[in-house]
């Protein structure tokens, strides 16, 4: 894949999110075999931790979709290569059960094959994540 074709897919991710897309819509941007991993306090909260298949990525927008209230999502650059593509950003969430604001810088690492996200990998300040699931 070119540059430009990896910014493509990474920015057509980011667009559909964004836009409250289905999450089956989403999910057509992924592969099959998808390698699924956000580090941090498993257990916590559904989505953290290494998953495999289409269902990681189906799973993070309905579980987060109806755990968390989105307050501020702001991508401060994206990087591409020729099969990766690394989004820079902030966020602020509210968890609905907690109550409790996550803040956090995040890089959000997309590797693609063949016009498909093959791998997601978050990066975030996993500890506050974790305390703010928390009661």
């Amino acid at each position: 894949m070119s540059q430009a074709d990896t910014l493509h897919v990474a920015r057509e991710f980011l667009r559909r999110m964004g836009n409250g897309a289905e999450p089956a819509e989403i999910a057509k941007l992924f592969s099959e075999n998808l390698e699924w991993e956000i580090a941090g306090d498993t257990g916590v909260l559904p989505w953290i931790g290494k998953k495999s298949g289409i269902a990681a990525i189906i799973d993070f927008v309905n579980y987060s979709r109806a755990l968390i209230e989105r307050i501020a999502f702001d991508v401060h650059d994206i990087l591409a290569g020729e099969d990766r593509a690394v989004i820079l950003g902030s966020l602020a969430s509210k968890l609905r059960r907690t109550g409790k604001i996550i803040q956090t810088d995040f890089a959000i690492v997309l590797t693609i094959a063949n016009g498909e996200i093959v791998r997601f990998q978050m990066l975030e300040d996993s500890f506050a994540v974790s305390q703010a699931a928390r009661a």
